[in-house]
C-alpha cells in the first residue's frame, strides 16, 4: 500500500479501478440498472444541494462575472477541442475506420461533463462556484450548439434535439443548487461543519457515474462492435488525444496567469466531455444501426478522463493540504 501511495494510487483510486472492473464483469441490468439510475440521479442532486447550501451568494456572483475564466473554458470546449478532433480524425481516420472516426469528430463537439468535473474541482480545492457556472453553461448551450457543430463538421444533416437534456440540467443540477442556496441561512453552517459529508457525496457520486457508464457500455455490447485490433488502436488514440488536451489546457491556464483555483476549473471543465449528454444527442443525430460504433470513442475517452482526472484531483488535493500544513 505504501508503494501505491508513493506513485499516486490511494484507496479511492483502488475503489475507482474496482468499480470499473465491476461494471465490466457484473454490470447492472434491467431493474437493477433502472434503480442504479435513480440512485445516481439522487446522489448528484444531493451533491449540488450541498454545494448550494455551503456557498455564499457573493461567491456565486463572482463565478458568473469571471468572464475570462468562463470564456477560456467555453473556448476550450467548443473551439480547441473541435480543432484537435479534426486533426486526429485526419491523421488516424484510415486506421480507425469511417464510423469510429465519425465518433471521434462527434466527441470533439460535445459539452463538458457537469457532475464529475465539478466534483473533481471540489476535490482539488478549486473554485466550485465558477465550475458550476462553467459546466452548466457548457451543457445548456451544448444542447443546441453540439448538433449545429455536428451538422457543420460532419455534414450529418439536421436531427432532433433532446429537450430532456435541458430538463435534466435544470432538475438535477440547478434546482437542487437553488434550493440549497435558499436554505443556506438555516443549514449552511451545519454543512460546513460536516465537511466529510460533502467529501463522501463527492466521491460516491463519481463512483456511481463510473459504474453506470461502464455497465451501460457492457450491457449494450459496445465492446464487441469493432475488431479487437481497432479497439486497441482507438484506446491508444483516445489516450493520446487526452494527453494533448490536458497539456494544451494546462499550458493555457499557466499563460493566463489566473489563480490556481480558477486554473483548476479551466482544466477539469475545459478538458472533459460528457457521456451523459453525448448519448442522447447521438441517438437523435445518427442512425440506430451505427450509433453504437459512433459513441464508442466518447465512451472510451470518458472512462479515461474520469480515471486520470481522479488521479490528478487527488494529487492536487494532497498538494493543497501540504501547502496548508507548511503555512
Amino acid at each position: 500500500m505504501k508503494f501505491l501511495k508513493r506513485i499516486g494510487i490511494d484507496s479511492y483510486m483502488l475503489m475507482l479501478l474496482g468499480t470499473v472492473l465491476l461494471g465490466l464483469i457484473l454490470p447492472a441490468r434491467g431493474i437493477a440498472a433502472e434503480g442504479l439510475g435513480h440512485v445516481t440521479y439522487g446522489s448528484v442532486a444531493l451533491l449540488f444541494f450541498l454545494y448550494g447550501a455551503k456557498l455564499d451568494p457573493a461567491s456565486v456572483r463572482t463565478g458568473l462575472l469571471n468572464w475570462r475564466l468562463q470564456g477560456l473554458t467555453f473556448a476550450a470546449t467548443y473551439l480547441l477541442f473541435p480543432i484537435l478532433a479534426i486533426g486526429f480524425a485526419a491523421v488516424f481516420g484510415r486506421l480507425l475506420g469511417p464510423q469510429v472516426t465519425l465518433g471521434l469528430l462527434f466527441l470533439g463537439v460535445l459539452p463538458s461533463t457537469i457532475q464529475s468535473s465539478i466534483a473533481f474541482v471540489s476535490i482539488s480545492g478549486g473554485n466550485v462556484p465558477a465550475a458550476i457556472c462553467a459546466a452548466s453553461l457548457s451543457n445548456l448551450v451544448g444542447v443546441v450548439l453540439t448538433p449545429m457543430l455536428v451538422a457543420l463538421l460532419l455534414q450529418a444533416g439536421d436531427g432532433g434535439i433532446d429537450l430532456n437534456a435541458i430538463f435534466r440540467v435544470g432538475t438535477q443540477i440547478l434546482l437542487p443548487f437553488i434550493i440549497g442556496q435558499i436554505l443556506r441561512p438555516w443549514v449552511g453552517a451545519s454543512v460546513k461543519r460536516h465537511r466529510i459529508l460533502t467529501l463522501v457525496v463527492d466521491r460516491g457520486a463519481i463512483l456511481l457515474i463510473v459504474y453506470s457508464a461502464f455497465s451501460a457500455g457492457t450491457v449494450s455490447g459496445l465492446w464487441s462492435q469493432i475488431p479487437s485490433a481497432s479497439l486497441v488502436a482507438l484506446i491508444a488514440v483516445a489516450l493520446i488525444m487526452l494527453a494533448v488536451v490536458f497539456g494544451a489546457i494546462a499550458l493555457i491556464g499557466r499563460l493566463s496567469r489566473m489563480p490556481a483555483e480558477d486554473r483548476s476549473v479551466l482544466f477539469f471543465c475545459g478538458s472533459t466531455k460528457s457521456l451523459a449528454s453525448g448519448l442522447p444527442i447521438a441517438t437523435a443525430l445518427f442512425p440506430a444501426e451505427t450509433v453504437g460504433a459512433t459513441v464508442l470513442p466518447v465512451l472510451i475517452f470518458h472512462m479515461a478522463q474520469l480515471l486520470i482526472c481522479a488521479m490528478i484531483a487527488q494529487h492536487s488535493a494532497r498538494r493543497v493540504q501540504g501547502t496548508a500544513l507548511v503555512s
